[in-house]
């Protein structure tokens, strides 16, 4: 039960235990997303945004290009990875429920897994590790991002797997370090030690670009895990002594870290648009000559580059210009203030309850809600507090780290509050949530110091926290997966004024 909590390089020694804990966990994860993933539809057709993606996803698939061709469609505004992954699961199963939401099902199990290890790793406890997992498969944004046909949830998994891979590298560099100074390399220049090849950061820059080839968002991770990344550069020196700690992190550390982190996500993007690059009929791919002039200051690029180009400015206006001041209005849209206690879900489904039976009476409803189980989400501003808190006072690198994601999903949308927004683009918020809440209950744990009974009471109260969850979870359950149920029950599942 010892939890423990030291700034060094060895995770937990339960190898096989750890595992073992990881793998049930996902499997309950797989469980709990396939099960009858494909039973909701709208008449036999995508429900909400599914709309889209699985038909262009289907598209991408039946012309044989991998990429959309039909310009008929308005709203080809997103880049082709995510539709391609959506594309694999109707490669196998057809253009079904199933086929449409078979690989977020597969993303939303996965993400499971790398909570589980990611904090694992962070915690130095394979119990924390799970009590993360646990989260993640209870938490009603998580649980319904991966029974749908959008992309939301591949995002937030290549967003987490790279966060995943920056903590390894953290550690990896202080091996690396510990390493130099056992070599007595440490003060031979001012700037430090150089720290050679770094495969996992470049792993991280491969998956933010693949992330960034999901939905132009990811564009934000890029940022924010370059600076997390160089400041993890910073604090290694530090530690370990560098005479000029931070002068040789700017010497030795921020090129290859822009390297690894915005010209490798660079490359991995571009690359995502193979098929595109490679058609006859993709949309704008023959745009020079005909929509834009083939001359001009960037004539001497290819003309594919140049036509990409004009076809993200297309994009991009779509999405500049799909504001409530141009007219653009949602029932169900939200503003990113309302995101970390999910005031305000997304209604993905809902059938007419004069037509719906199957729940004992003449009138039923079901329907389908984009809902943070409340006993997660309600403790987020709390919990922003105390990791805010534990950042600065107790220089926490988890906390901080954790808080990095948690912002990069969330703050840049402040940017551009008259933008219509909904509640599904939070979506990469709930990982890092998840991450944060169980760092928190692992203190509540207690240290190894402690007292027999200071660390059984800690653990009796993260074992009702966490039942609580579980059942808060259930309660919601029948308004997650559209089971029927009675007008009262919808009623008294709706909690706040705002989900209504």
């Amino acid at each position: 039960m010892a939890v423990l909590w030291p700034d060094h390089n060895a995770g937990p020694t339960d190898t096989a235990r750890g595992w073992w804990v990881s793998i049930f966990l996902t499997l309950i994860a797989a469980l709990t997303r396939f099960g009858g993933l494909g039973a909701v539809t709208d008449g036999g057709t995508p429900v909400f945004d599914e709309k889209y993606y699985a038909l262009q996803a289907w598209e991408m698939l039946s012309n044989g290009i991998g990429i959309e061709d039909n310009a008929a469609y308005p709203v080809v505004v997103h880049p082709p990875l995510g539709k391609l992954l959506i594309a694999v699961g109707e490669a196998m199963f057809g253009f079904t429920p199933l086929g449409w939401r078979f690989s977020a099902a597969v993303a939303g199990t996965v993400l499971v897994l790398l909570v589980v290890r990611i904090v694992r790793r962070m915690a130095r406890s394979t119990l924390i590790g799970a009590i993360a997992g646990i989260l993640v498969i209870a938490d009603g944004v998580s649980f319904v991002s991966a029974r749908i046909g959008m992309l939301d949830i591949f995002l937030a998994v290549f967003v987490t797997a790279a966060f995943g891979c920056l903590i390894v590298d953290r550690d990896d560099v202080r091996a690396r370090m510990a390493n130099a100074a056992r070599a007595g390399r440490i003060a031979t220049t001012w700037f430090g030690p150089r720290l050679g090849v770094r495969w996992w950061r470049f792993g991280a820059g491969v998956l933010v670009g693949l992330a960034c080839a999901t939905k132009w968002s990811g564009i934000y991770f890029v940022v924010f895990f370059g600076v997390l990344s160089v400041a993890f550069d910073a604090a290694a020196r530090r530690r370990y002594g560098v005479p000029r700690p931070f002068l040789g992190t700017l010497v030795r550390d921020v090129l290859p870290a822009a390297y690894a982190l915005v010209l490798i996500p660079t490359v991995v993007y571009l690359a995502s648009y193979a098929n595109w690059y490679a058609s006859e009929t993709g949309i704008n791919r023959y745009a020079v000559g005909v929509q834009v002039g083939s001359d001009g200051p960037f004539s001497f690029l290819p003309d594919a580059l140049r036509s990409l180009w004009f076809n993200h400015s297309r994009i991009l206006n779509f999405h500049t210009h799909l504001t409530n001041s141009a007219g653009n209005h949602h029932p169900w849209e939200s503003k990113p203030w309302t995101w970390p206690m999910g005031l305000r879900p997304m209604l993905y489904h809902l059938t007419d309850p004069e037509h719906t039976t199957g729940c004992g009476q003449s009138t039923c409803v079901r329907a389908i809600m984009l809902l943070g189980t409340p006993a997660i989400w309600w403790l987020a501003v709390p919990a922003l507090a105390w990791g805010l808190w534990r950042s600065v006072t107790a220089r926490d690198w988890r906390y901080a780290a954790v808080l990095t994601g948690y912002g990069a999903a969330w703050l840049p949308w402040f940017a551009s509050l008259d933008r219509q927004m909904y509640f599904f683009y939070a979506t990469a918020m709930a990982p890092f949530l998840a991450m944060l809440l169980a760092l928190i209950l692992g203190q509540f744990l207690g240290r190894t110091v402690d007292s027999h009974e200071r660390r059984g009471t800690g653990l009796l109260l993260v074992c009702l926290y966490l039942g609580m969850v579980i059942a808060n979870f259930a309660w919601i359950y029948p308004i997650l997966t559209a089971i029927p149920i009675t007008m009262s029950t919808w009623h008294h599942e709706l909690w706040l004024p705002s989900w209504r």
